[in-house]
């Protein structure tokens, strides 16, 4: 009878190496597996987030009396980002010096846009002074709907005279009352770029508007990017257009004999201070010759300490023509529609036209 098998330990001990190797094996393919399951799951988590953070907007904190709303009430805000924006500062700056240089004699001094301008008061004079115009509304008005009425008054006022241009309205009576500083910016910024004021309003200038409305007790949010300006010539470009712009646009070649036209006017009168203008976009942009040719039309001295002979930086030039427009007005001539910013920097439209105008008044003179 022949004796079982038996397998020797050396054997034994091999197959269980080699059983160990397989479980090791299978158990480590099943834990990548999961791992690479559950990166999958993250990966596509991650990937959503990415897709949808933008279109969620950075959490806000709202001043206590924002949140004092009725039902289904509405409430307009600036966000704290933009409201801290450098370009949005200086908007807002840019806009209550000019309103305080134009109600200077009104004795008005405007300090915050949103609380100073949103009763009509303030808006009223500002619109009679620019139109030259006298509104048939109540001096004093202290209720509420005295208020509105006066704004009403006023914004129609507004509207006539920027309807023609196609200029969008951008702002209402409530919104004005309810203090909503972008629609008070969109106000004043139409009537800065209609009436020409010369003032440099800084370019591409957009805010975050929060509406904040109360539904059955809660306060929801929602997001609007609103652009309060563009370029300078895109706005102005809303406004009635002039023989230059028809001259720039369709008539370029007619260009050089309108400049020459008006070099050879300059030098009649500017070589008699052995002055010589050759290129009007360059020499007249620091104010100088604009002033001293006033003097020489108008046949007076000028004093020197009345403006920069040899002016510094910007605001210096700036001095120098918003000077030299005075002088014109006081010579008879209307306030001119170039803005002495554009002159200074270069705008050989603006420079044109200003020229043009006093060539207009002052060819015959000697």
């Amino acid at each position: 009878m022949s004796s079982p098998q038996v397998r020797t330990p050396t054997l034994q001990s091999n197959k269980m190496k080699k059983d160990e190797s397989f479980l090791v094996k299978l158990g480590g393919t099943l834990v990548r597996k999961k791992k690479a399951k559950e990166g999958e799951g993250d990966l596509k988590e991650e990937g959503k987030n990415a897709i949808n953070a933008p279109m969620s907007p950075t959490p806000i904190t709202l001043d206590p009396e924002e949140t004092l709303l009725e039902e289904n009430e509405e409430r307009t805000m600036i966000d704290k980002a933009s409201r801290e924006d450098l370009k949005y500062i200086e908007l807002k700056k840019v806009l209550i010096d000019w309103i305080n240089e134009v109600l200077v004699e009104e004795r008005i001094i405007v300090k915050s846009l949103k609380h100073d301008l949103y009763d009509g008061q303030v808006l009223q004079k500002l619109l009679e002074t620019l139109a030259n115009c006298k509104l048939n509304v109540a001096e004093v008005t202290q209720s509420e709907i005295a208020q509105k009425q006066k704004l009403q008054t006023v914004l129609e006022k507004v509207q006539d005279l920027l309807r023609p241009q196609g200029w969008p309205i951008r702002w209402t009576v409530d919104a004005i009352h309810g203090k909503n500083t972008a629609a008070i910016l969109h106000l004043l910024v139409a009537l800065a770029m209609h009436f020409c004021a010369p003032i440099r309003l800084p370019e591409h200038v957009s805010v975050q508007v929060v509406v904040v409305k109360k539904r059955e007790g809660l306060l929801h949010t929602s997001y609007v990017t609103e652009e309060l300006t563009t370029t300078t010539e895109m706005m102005m470009g809303k406004f009635e257009r002039d023989a230059f712009d028809t001259l720039f646009d369709h008539a370029p070649d007619k260009l050089s004999v309108v400049k020459k036209s008006l070099i050879t006017f300059v030098n009649k009168h500017l070589n008699k201070l052995n002055l010589e203008v050759t290129e009007l976009e360059t020499q007249f942009a620091d104010g100088v010759y604009l002033v001293l040719l006033m003097g020489l039309l108008e046949n007076y001295f000028i004093p020197l300490h009345h403006f920069y002979l040899t002016p510094e930086g910007f605001d210096q030039k700036v001095h120098n023509i918003s000077f030299a427009f005075e002088l014109m007005e006081d010579g008879g001539l209307k306030k001119p529609k170039a803005r002495p910013e554009d002159i200074v920097n270069l705008d050989l439209k603006s420079t044109l036209r200003v020229l043009y105008n006093l060539f207009t008044k002052y060819k015959n003179v000697e």
